[in-house]
């Protein structure tokens, strides 16, 4: 396996509106990595979590997705294909992601492709995601464009979600990337 740096907690912001002291400090899970940064063949593992009633209900009502297969326990039970209540595919997307996001200051959401709702997950089941660094190519003059991908699996290892996620993100140099991108 080939030897990454940390991924989380390695720099600082360095506010300039708090004690120097405090800004000194590296931030949790906000790094201020740059293109030159990001390892392509680097793979990172979540924790689990368990998708439970609550959090699949306040999902539900937060985007007024009332959909019989997700918020209705008689239907889900009597007549849906599964015998119970589904979590809707985009909190499952939402959460699965979120266990592996990391919150990079240089990074910006560029869009998703190839997802796919492989598999149903369920009230209980718990899920766990892995995001692996594809790759990355010079794009515009002050960023670089990344691709990871992101698998999301529940219980102890069946793939539910696969999608892409594309990012610009700053070049910590954009002198070294002049006549070598797109835009």
């Amino acid at each position: 396996m080939t030897d990454f740096a940390p991924t989380v907690g390695v720099a600082s912001t360095h506010p300039t509106n708090m004690p120097a002291d405090h800004a000194a400090l590296p931030v949790w899970n906000a790094e201020n990595w740059f293109y030159e940064d990001w390892p392509v063949g680097q793979k990172i593992r979540s924790l689990r979590r368990t998708m439970a009633e609550g959090d699949s209900h306040l999902f539900n009502t937060l985007v007024l997705d009332i959909h019989p297969y997700v918020q209705d326990q008689m239907f889900a039970e009597t007549e849906g294909i599964f015998g119970k209540r589904l979590v809707a595919g985009a909190f499952v997307f939402s959460a699965g992601l979120g266990l592996v996001a990391t919150n990079c200051v240089n990074a910006f959401s560029y869009g998703y492709d190839r997802l796919r709702f492989i598999k149903p997950v369920f009230i209980g089941d718990t899920i766990y995601s892995i995001r692996s660094n594809l790759d990355k190519k010079p794009r515009y003059q002050e960023m670089g464009l990344i691709r990871a991908s992101y698998e999301v699996f529940k219980g102890e290892g069946e793939l539910v979600l696969y999608c892409e996620h594309l990012q610009t993100v700053k070049y910590r140099n954009p002198a070294d990337f002049v006549g070598k991108t797109e835009k």
